[in-house]
């Protein structure tokens, strides 16, 4: 029988491309996020494409009751769960300090508090099933604190790195196993009008790279391996200075 794979944020970006690659690989999937109109076309592509189950739900994860309730109703839909990607967020963020805290603050709302709820309602579903593949989508801006506009954002994914160590820590004698990602730059509808980036890729290429990534079930993965690897070893004991140019 196919497994199956719940995706947030899967409109656009590297959530529509991790959608794609999964099922082409055979995976069914659960696929949510506000725009819901976008997701019906994705679901109409990979159903006649790859010939796999697709299921579309509008969620803001903003929303937290609506979040427990689209996971449990995909939870009915397909019997199992067996893997759930935390991808939904925003990249926005502002200098600190320049009178832009409320945007500031709906960025780490969202990186933050909204995953935190995603991951309660995935670790509910996966303790009834006894077992599942919880999946966290960090950042490499959370090695370290970050400058500009990276701020806010940074660390939100740092607190999201941490909450999915201590998910693992507390599940680490259990069949749920527990992955964190850490993304460079890839070029998406976020940064789409920002400057070229270090060692950035394309959606496609970020995309492939994070399912080989996250088909390993890792602890930790950075993606892709190369340079970021070696840079995230760097970036933990490297002058905040130098690490600054990263920003």
């Amino acid at each position: 029988m196919a497994k199956t794979i719940l995706i947030t944020g899967a409109s656009s970006g590297i959530g529509a491309g991790m959608a794609r690659e999964f099922a082409q690989k055979g995976y069914n999937l659960a696929i949510c996020a506000r725009r819901l109109e976008r997701l019906e076309t994705l679901k109409q592509e990979l159903e006649s494409k790859y010939g796999v189950k697709v299921i579309a739900k509008t969620l803001d994860v903003t929303h937290y009751e609506q979040v427990f309730q689209v996971f449990r109703e995909f939870k009915q839909d397909f019997g199992n769960l067996d893997r759930i990607i935390v991808n939904a967020g925003v990249g926005d963020g502002r200098r600190i300090g320049n009178g832009k805290f409320e945007i500031n603050r709906a960025t780490v709302e969202t990186n933050f508090i909204s995953a935190l709820a995603q991951c309660e309602a995935a670790v509910e579903i996966f303790r009834e099933q006894k077992f599942g593949h919880l999946v966290v989508i960090s950042s490499m801006s959370a090695i370290r604190g970050m400058p500009k506009h990276l701020t806010a954002y940074g660390a939100s994914k740092a607190g999201v790195a941490a909450l999915a160590e201590g998910i693992r820590a507390e599940l680490i004698d259990t069949k749920i196993k527990v992955s964190t990602i850490y993304p460079g730059y890839i070029r998406t509808e976020i940064n789409e009008g920002a400057k070229k980036l270090p060692f950035e890729v394309d959606v496609e290429t970020g995309s492939h790279l994070l399912v080989k990534a996250i088909e390993k079930q890792p602890v930790k993965a950075y993606v892709p391996q190369w340079p970021w690897l070696p840079l995230g070893l760097a970036m933990k004991v490297l002058p905040l200075k130098i690490v600054n140019k990263l920003g």
